[in-house]
């Protein structure tokens, strides 16, 4: 606590330091058109300023233009769909227009842009934070009905599961609580954090894009945010403060083997005026999967979704309501052998989850204030999530084991500074108002009520070659049990800060450092379950006598991005004061280990490296490995379910449009191990991929192939809570179409 005040205290001197003179220049402008190499003008393209964070669109005849840019040399970058720019630099004077004309383009190598890791619009290769980047036809490259599924094998996410349906990303070994999993950058209100055998209701085939940020994300996000963040965004949620002309959308479809997969997703938008109205659904099913031995009984699921909302822009405010519902469904493999028969004592032949869930959100601000305060930005959003546990017996009825019931009241208000000179940044308020209820066999914990308010602040300092961003958060949670359950409230305050910066070391290289030091509040879980969790495999026992996390996370990064090679390696190291976690304490009850959450202290460190190489003008080379050691103090013994060493080496062989991307991906065995789990062997596995993109002023097909685990190996996750039952997915073929109209 000590340490965070003094590094607040730090944060406020330096910024009143140098927000006391105004460096700002007068305003110029920035102006140009974007291109296809056939000189086709293009429509609806974005243009990022990126030391200043503005985009902005190219009308109808491809012409873009920021207005009122103070004096100073800009990096501009321009991107729509698959198709990106290299960086442009244009010098800006006072009073004066530069004119900049931009060429997209299809390569191995794009300029990832990132919302998430700043609260504004930047490139990946700027931003401090690592980030990854993966846009809507990379995700119907690989789609499937769970979101663990879709970011497995990205630098430093692997995926915890209970079967397919239910599959959750973890990053950098982290799980649960500690992954805030979003989408627009609020949370979602789901359990799956909670459980083992709960899963997200996000379908990937209606997202723009999704971002997966690591590292401590506290500042702007909340206390449970320690391993990263990964946020899901919607098409529409980028334009919902610039207003556009006319229609706009995609349609994705995708279908596979081993799985029985196919779905389908549609997006659209349409803008007139100073109004903008947009609608979506779409859905994502899978069978029973196959595997080298033989099909996973009950690993079937489907996930379907709705969505619709209008929006409207002024020039000085805006306001949009919109509306998500989700439904699915889905197996969970071998959760029979550890269920009762319940009160009609009859065999349990499967055990399926049925969710759903209806989500308003409200959002609303200010813009060109022209004061201190640039703008601000307001979101209420309000999540009523139901899922049952269903057993089905060996006669075929069906009978509601359990039910959980959470809703979730968010808001966030968001302050944007305008940019003084070398000084930009935000701050703002949070809260969160939870009512969480379960009835029935795993009824674990009484009714809670969780509230939570935090403040928070994030500033940035640029200068030539560098650039410093201070930020801090204070956050109050109090958890209030069903007065009838005997147990009291509990109240936690932490105060968490962090600095980070960004030195430029050479033409397209740069250094970042990181470090943060954070407090993250016991979840609500770790403090009131007791009785049998089937999703975990334990005999939960909560702990009241919890304190905070104390979380102190170092990152350093190396990165490179030049035409012909790009690259980036990683090293991360976190120190955690009084840790929570499972332990167990010997007993077993009905086949499950019984644990009680206590606290020590523990590590995590590691590394992510990724090295793309242009070796001939139609092949590059790709290669990546990522690597977690964990340690829990106490007793020197690692932590469980944390993923294996793992490397990639791939190709890209590039002709025009065509792309072919053999890879051999391997894992190290797993002997390291937390006192529950048992060894799980390494692997290899041979995937090839191709697909054709074609680019045109108004629309952009994207036709794929996927042939993964060619060789049909068998192999096992081991974050999978079922890995000695279950092996991963054997030898199939995924294809998928995706069409973009603007």
């Amino acid at each position: 606590m000590k340490r965070s005040c003094f590094l607040l205290t730090i944060t406020s001197c330096l910024l009143i330091a140098v927000s006391g003179p105004s460096w700002a220049q007068a305003p110029g402008a920035v102006e140009g058109r974007v291109l296809l190499p056939n000189n086709d003008l293009v429509h609806r393209a974005t243009v990022l300023l990126v030391e200043l964070g503005l985009t902005v669109e190219t009308d109808e005849i491809g012409r873009y233009r920021f207005e009122n840019v103070p004096e100073g040399m800009y990096e501009v970058l321009a991107y729509q769909s698959i198709l990106d720019s290299e960086s442009h630099f244009v010098a800006v004077v006072r009073g004066a227009t530069s004119t900049l004309d931009i060429e997209l383009r299809l390569s191995s190598l794009r300029q990832e842009i990132t919302v998430t890791a700043q609260g504004r619009s930047e490139s990946t290769f700027q931003a401090i934070p690592s980030v990854t980047t993966l846009d809507s036809f990379d995700l119907s490259e690989s789609m499937a009905t769970s979101i663990g599924e879709i970011l497995d094998g990205q630098p430093g996410v692997a995926k915890r599961s209970f079967g397919a349906g239910n599959a959750r990303p973890v990053v950098r070994g982290f799980d649960g609580d500690r992954v805030l999993v979003m989408q627009d950058g609020m949370r979602i209100g789901s359990l799956a954090s909670q459980s083992g055998d709960h899963g997200e209701p996000i379908d990937a085939g209606s997202m723009e894009r999704i971002e997966v940020v690591k590292g401590p994300a506290t500042l702007l996000y909340g206390s449970n945010a320690v391993g990263g963040v990964v946020n899901a965004i919607s098409t529409h949620e980028g334009f919902l403060e610039q207003p556009y002309e006319g229609l706009r959308g995609q349609i994705s479809s995708s279908a596979g083997s081993a799985n029985g997969q196919a779905g389908g997703s549609f997006t659209s938008e349409y803008g007139f005026g100073e109004w903008l109205l947009w609608l979506g659904g779409g859905g994502q099913r899978s069978g029973d999967y196959q595997t080298p031995i033989g099909v996973i009984a009950n690993s079937k699921s489907r996930v379907s979704n709705g969505s619709f909302g209008l929006g409207w822009f002024g020039e000085k405010a805006f306001a949009s309501v919109g509306y998500q519902g989700n439904d699915g469904r889905y197996g969970i493999p071998f959760a029979n052998t550890f269920e009762g028969g319940g009160e009609s004592e009859k065999i349990v032949d499967a055990v399926k989850v049925a969710f759903r869930q209806h989500a308003v959100r409200l959002t609303t601000g200010l813009k060109n204030l022209g004061s201190v305060v640039d703008s601000f930005k307001l979101s209420l959003n309000y999540s009523d999530w139901n899922h049952d546990e269903l057993e089905i017996f060996d006669d075929g009825v069906q009978e509601v084991s359990t039910t959980f019931e959470n809703q979730q009241y968010v808001y966030k208000g968001v302050f944007t500074q305008k940019t003084n000179g070398r000084l930009s940044g935000s701050f703002g308020v949070w809260g969160l108002d939870r009512n969480f209820e379960t009835r029935g066999a795993e009824t674990l914990s009484p009714p809670v009520d969780q509230n939570a308010f935090a403040v928070f602040g994030l500033e940035e300092l640029s200068f030539e070659g560098l650039r410093l961003q201070l930020g801090g958060r204070v956050e109050h949670n109090r958890y209030a049990p069903d007065p009838d359950s005997s147990l009291g409230k509990l109240d936690f305050t932490g105060v968490s800060a962090g600095v980070g910066a960004r030195f430029d070391l050479w033409e397209g290289g740069a250094f970042v450092v990181n470090y943060t030091d954070s407090s993250r509040a016991p979840a609500m879980e770790e403090l009131y379950n007791f009785g049998p969790h089937v999703g975990n495999l334990t005999f939960e026992i909560g702990n009241r006598t919890l304190g905070s996390e104390r979380s102190h996370g170092l990152d350093f990064a190396l990165r490179h991005q030049r035409a012909r090679v790009q690259g980036e390696i990683n090293f991360f190291y976190y120190d955690i004061s009084d840790f929570v976690f499972l332990a167990p304490t010997g007993a077993t009850i009905d086949g499950l280990i019984e644990a009680a959450y206590a606290q020590g202290d523990a590590r995590y460190s590691g590394t992510e490296m990724t090295l793309d190489v242009n070796v001939h003008e139609n092949l590059w080379i790709n290669l990546a490995l990522d690597a977690v050691d964990t340690e829990l103090r106490r007793t020197s013994e690692p932590l469980p379910r944390i993923p294996p060493l793992r490397g990639k080496i791939g190709l890209d062989i590039r002709y025009g449009g065509l792309s072919v991307k053999p890879e051999l991906v391997l894992a190290d065995r797993r002997d390291e191990v937390f006192s529950t789990e048992t060894e799980t062997p390494g692997y290899g596995l041979l995937n090839l991929s191709a697909s054709y993109t074609i680019p045109q002023a108004h629309l952009s097909h994207h036709l794929a192939f996927s042939l993964f685990n060619a060789t049909d190996t068998l192999y096992r996750n081991h974050l999978s809570f079922i890995k000695d039952l279950a092996p991963e997915i054997g030898r199939g073929v995924r294809l998928s179409y995706s069409v973009k109209y603007f």
